[in-house]
């Protein structure tokens, strides 16, 4: 399948030049204008800008690969997904649950939710501004999610989300029979092999274990869209980060 890139260079509501550099010739870009609003508001202009993008790009039968700076992105991705009638298991890798609430969070961090959201748990401001339809949550898969908060983990476990501790469980694991989204948290990499992360949990996956769990998924699945919540491009000063995620999403999306 042919892949059509693109760029929402946001980190939440804030702009990341940092992301922008990454685009080639015939790359999209999600940049629209943000208005002088709360943080919710201004993220859901951006979500809305992604779901047209996506709906279009499997209507022309590509592949849209999304990358920006954190994970509500995904909203916009499967609203996106959802418009052009494709309803998809959602492989989701992560060093984090993103599964707190309102209830559960200890921070009040946004970017720790939107896995909850998208199966229409806690805030759902974002997702019905994007007109996200909730996803069943037997339809998540959860990979790693190595760092929980405690409440988080309550609610997941008391979910019908699929956890998979290891990456390497998806090797054996039997797929359902449906269109594939991957989302892929460049944090779900241990740190020894990618540090520039905003919040790096140790333990993680190596760069070359995820990649062959990748290289598996996209020969023994329909991948029918991927996402990517980037590193920090502001703590790689070496471009090394950068260089060992996007081989990984190589990995992935290469035909």
């Amino acid at each position: 399948m042919t892949n059509k890139n693109i760029i929402s260079p946001y980190y939440l509501d804030e702009h990341v030049p940092g992301l922008e550099i990454l685009a080639n010739a015939g790359w999209l870009f999600n940049k629209p204008s943000l208005p002088d609003r709360d943080t919710q508001g201004r993220m859901s202009i951006i979500h809305r800008g992604i779901t047209p993008l996506v709906e279009e790009t499997v209507r022309d039968g590509e592949r849209p690969v999304v990358i920006s700076g954190d994970c509500c992105i995904t909203t916009g991705v499967l609203a996106g997904l959802q418009r052009a009638g494709i309803d998809p298991t959602l492989v989701w890798f992560d060093a984090h649950g993103d599964f707190n609430t309102w209830e559960t969070t200890p921070s009040g961090f946004l970017g720790g939710m939107p896995l909850a959201m998208l199966v229409g748990l806690g805030e759902q401001r974002m997702p019905l501004a994007a007109g996200q339809r909730s996803l069943p949550e037997e339809q998540v898969i959860l990979t790693d999610a190595r760092d929980l908060d405690t409440g988080e983990k309550t609610l997941l476990e008391a979910s019908k989300v699929h956890l998979l501790k290891d990456v390497f469980d998806l090797l054996e694991y039997q797929l359902p029979d449906r269109p594939l989204y991957v989302h892929f948290d460049t944090d779900v990499i241990d740190p020894a092999d990618a540090p520039a992360m905003n919040y790096p949990a140790p333990g993680g996956p190596s760069a070359s274990k995820l990649k062959a769990v990748f290289q598996h998924l996209a020969n023994s699945a329909d991948i029918v869209a991927v996402s990517v919540s980037s590193w920090n491009p502001e703590l790689d000063d070496d471009n090394r980060t950068q260089q060992i995620c996007m081989d990984a999403l190589k990995s992935l999306i290469d035909e």
